[in-house]
């Protein structure tokens, strides 16, 4: 009799770090990931719109996402990075990371999704909580990130 085993869908994150805090971008958002580089302004934007980037002749706007969670003001340092992420509603945007950690593998067993609660903004951009090797990371609902509400 063959034994019966709970299957669990895996997703691949890149750890990504913003202050004190670890999130998680699922893989298959991402396009590239860049040194921090020279960024064009643009006028009449949202704050966290810190302009565009000029990448292999496509230009891509960049977000602050501390600026977005209402966090301190971007500080860049050899870590910092631009993350391209590739959506189906906005096209090419990058974010502005603190610093790329690694690539962790969460089965859904390591996921424990995030009830709301309307009161805190920042829990919204929060899709998931997954747990691994001792340590939480954030999951970020993408959609929410780049979403135009204030």
């Amino acid at each position: 009799m063959e034994e019966l085993k709970e299957v669990y869908e895996s997703n691949q994150y890149i750890v990504i770090r913003i202050g004190e805090e670890q999130y998680g971008i699922d893989i298959r958002y991402i396009d590239n990931i860049v040194r921090m580089q020279m960024i064009t302004r643009v006028p009449k934007v949202q704050s966290y719109i810190k302009g565009v980037i000029n990448l292999r002749g496509e230009v891509i706007p960049v977000m602050s996402i501390r600026i977005k969670m209402g966090l301190d003001a971007d500080e860049y340092t050899k870590d910092t990075r631009i993350i391209i992420l590739r959506l189906e509603q906005q096209g090419n945007i990058g974010f502005i990371v603190d610093a790329v950690k690694e690539v962790v593998t969460l089965d859904s067993s390591q996921i424990e999704k995030v009830s709301y609660d309307n009161k805190s903004d920042k829990q919204n951009f929060i899709n998931g909580i997954g747990k691994y090797e001792g340590e939480l990371i954030s999951l970020l609902d993408l959609n929410m990130v780049v979403g135009e509400k204030e």
